[in-house]
């Protein structure tokens, strides 16, 4: 579970920013909308909206959620002197450029221990790492490096509850190139102490940028798994129109080549490619698989059957979405969504949100999502605490910041509020000349 991100000197993010998902003390739609743990006095949030005007850095505050993951995970198998993908510091002012990207998360793994992890680096290196435990509350230091600009090497620390022989941490200290986090690579060298936050960043956490839709390979699996009336239910509850869905596998048709100008084919397609070549070792021709949707015509109960390619694109996004919003609801995963909104209609975004408010949350799991869908700033839907702005500041720097700064009345129209810009966040549109 998140409990806040912070980054700086990212993109369109200059000074640090901080989304923070712990609850005030207000007591509204506390039952739905809050998180409360077993003999912890905190509470935290289900979900939280970003709100703002285009280009303000709503999404790249979720890029830089992405970009620690990514580095997270994959950082240690980099090439020496291969500069850290994703790093992108502010460039709009000439004395930032060669300064750090700063990232920091605050989270509950699956072992209910809280953890804080933070790195801060340039393409070319990681300047400082470290990470504090809270095993029963208390705060542990498991590492820090940092960069010696003057010798160009690394101070090391490693605290007492910091498992592993002396050797043991010498190898994972040798083994950390400047371009890797030493969590990356300590994980891959079998840290086992680590595995536990590791496994949270891996699986607990799924970023979803502008450009990137969920794979629907997870919607194909439920299908797969004889549980497609999951997805069916999904589909309906949306009122698409859809009578039933189902999945068939079909020789790879010659013409796959050009499926690149069907992104969704694309993706379907790319799934069933075998990787060892046109046949595998059995001599089995590869297979794509064929995702159809049924239609029933009310009159005379005659069936058609339709690609999913046929259907448009709201469909096609809200298959896609429903494999992964049942997962992120099942495991209780922190799901990060940019543009909830994009092709769908109002009622289904509303709807989608309402989920992770719902019964069907048993895990808690989060949603975090940007949109400019402003019939969803509704305090029966969203507590305050949950609303949260980004704008440009005289620096052209992305500023984020809560509603709860304005101290808006429980009954406020927040949505009527926010279009005549009483919380700001919002393009001022000029005349053309």
């Amino acid at each position: 579970m998140l409990i806040e991100f912070s980054v700086a000197n990212f993109k369109s993010i200059l000074e640090r920013q901080t989304l923070s998902m712990v609850a005030s003390a207000d007591s509204e739609h506390a039952e739905k909308n809050v998180i409360e743990l077993p003999g912890e006095t905190i509470k935290y949030l289900k979900s939280a909206v970003v709100y703002g005007p285009n280009a303000a850095g709503k999404s790249n505050l979720l890029k830089a959620m992405l970009v620690l993951q990514q580095l997270i995970l994959h950082s240690a198998s980099s090439q020496e002197g291969i500069p850290m993908i994703g790093i992108t510091p502010f460039l709009l002012d000439g004395n930032i450029p060669d300064e750090p990207s700063e990232f920091n998360i605050v989270f509950i793994a699956s072992d209910g221990v809280k953890y804080e992890y933070h790195f801060s680096a340039t393409p070319k290196a990681v300047e400082k790492e470290w990470m504090v435990a809270y095993p029963h509350g208390r705060p542990q230091r498991w590492f820090e490096r940092e960069l010696n600009k003057t010798t160009g090497k690394y101070e090391w620390w490693f605290g007492s509850k910091f498992k592993g022989e002396k050797a043991e941490k010498k190898v994972w200290q040798d083994f950390t190139r400047n371009n890797s986090l030493f969590f990356s690579t300590a994980v891959q060298l079998n840290n086992e102490q680590l595995k536990t936050p590791f496994g949270w960043i891996a699986n607990q956490l799924i970023v979803i940028t502008s450009g990137i839709d969920l794979n629907p390979l997870l919607s194909i699996n439920l299908i797969k798994n004889n549980e497609g009336h999951k997805i069916l239910d999904y589909l309906q509850a949306a009122d698409i129109g859809i009578d039933g869905i189902d999945i068939k596998e079909e020789d790879l048709p010659p013409q796959a080549q050009f499926m690149g100008g069907n992104p969704f084919m694309q993706a379907i397609g790319a799934l069933n490619f075998n990787p060892g070549g046109p046949e595998d070792t059995a001599g089995q021709k590869p297979k794509m698989i064929r995702v159809t949707t049924t239609h029933k015509n009310a009159e005379t109960n005659e069936v058609v059957h339709l690609g999913i390619e046929d259907e448009s694109e709201g469909t096609r996004k809200l298959f896609n979405l429903t494999g992964g919003w049942i997962r992120s609801l099942d495991i209780g995963a922190t799901l990060l969504v940019d543009e909830l909104e994009r092709s769908l209609h109002p009622k289904i975004t509303r709807f989608l949100v309402e989920l992770f408010h719902s019964n069907k949350n048993q895990s808690n799991a989060q949603l975090i999502f940007t949109t400019h869908d402003t019939n969803l700033l509704d305090t029966s839907l969203l507590r305050r605490d949950q609303i949260w702005f980004v704008e440009k500041n005289n620096s052209k720097a992305t500023y984020l910041y809560s509603l709860l700064d304005y101290n808006p009345r429980k009954e406020e129209a927040l949505e009527r509020g926010y279009l005549k810009g009483r919380y700001g966040a919002v393009p001022v549109v000029g005349e053309i000349n």
